[in-house]
């Protein structure tokens, strides 16, 4: 019963504050805290300092710290391991801020070019289109008009006799 009570404590006191210190820390994810000193000693862990020099974890802290003990604990992850799996965890995760900065300039250009080609099209002159019409009295042929009885006109209008 004590364990659950400690996890809704500290569940609780998570969510009332933005920075935990060590003794805190080590209390609500049961372990040491020079475990937690070894892991910033390693670099696995940056946690910020109060003036008078303390760490202070962050909720991001926390965060990251709950993924190196899955490693460690669940999945028997060393120290090393779990550094070069954060390592490639944070370059897949700049890789992908990249790459969404690419296809969000991609995106731009496009529809830039799209109203740029909008604007284009909107100042053009608009033109009939060509319609065919059949002759009637192939004797009358112009000499624009071609083999097949059909005068290419921009209007079908009929003629006068």
């Amino acid at each position: 019963m004590r364990k659950i009570e400690k996890a809704v404590m500290s569940t609780t006191r998570r969510k009332k504050s933005g920075a935990y210190m060590i003794s805190a820390v080590a209390e609500m994810y049961e372990i040491h805290p020079q475990t937690l000193r070894l892991y910033e000693r390693e670099g696995l862990l940056r946690p910020s300092r109060s003036d008078g020099n303390t760490r202070l974890y962050t909720e991001g802290d926390l965060e990251r710290l709950e993924f190196i003990l899955n490693l460690a604990r669940d999945l028997g992850v060393n120290i090393a391991g779990i550094a070069i799996i954060l390592q490639m965890r944070e370059r897949m995760e700049q890789m992908n801020q990249e790459m969404q900065g690419f296809v969000d300039y991609v995106r731009t250009e496009m529809l830039s070019r799209m109203q740029q080609a909008s604007r284009q099209e909107a100042g053009l002159v608009p033109m009939q289109r060509a319609t065919l019409v059949s002759r009637e009295e192939p004797h009358t042929r112009t000499p624009r008009a071609e083999a097949g009885g059909a005068v290419l006109t921009g209007k079908a209008t009929p003629r006068k006799r």
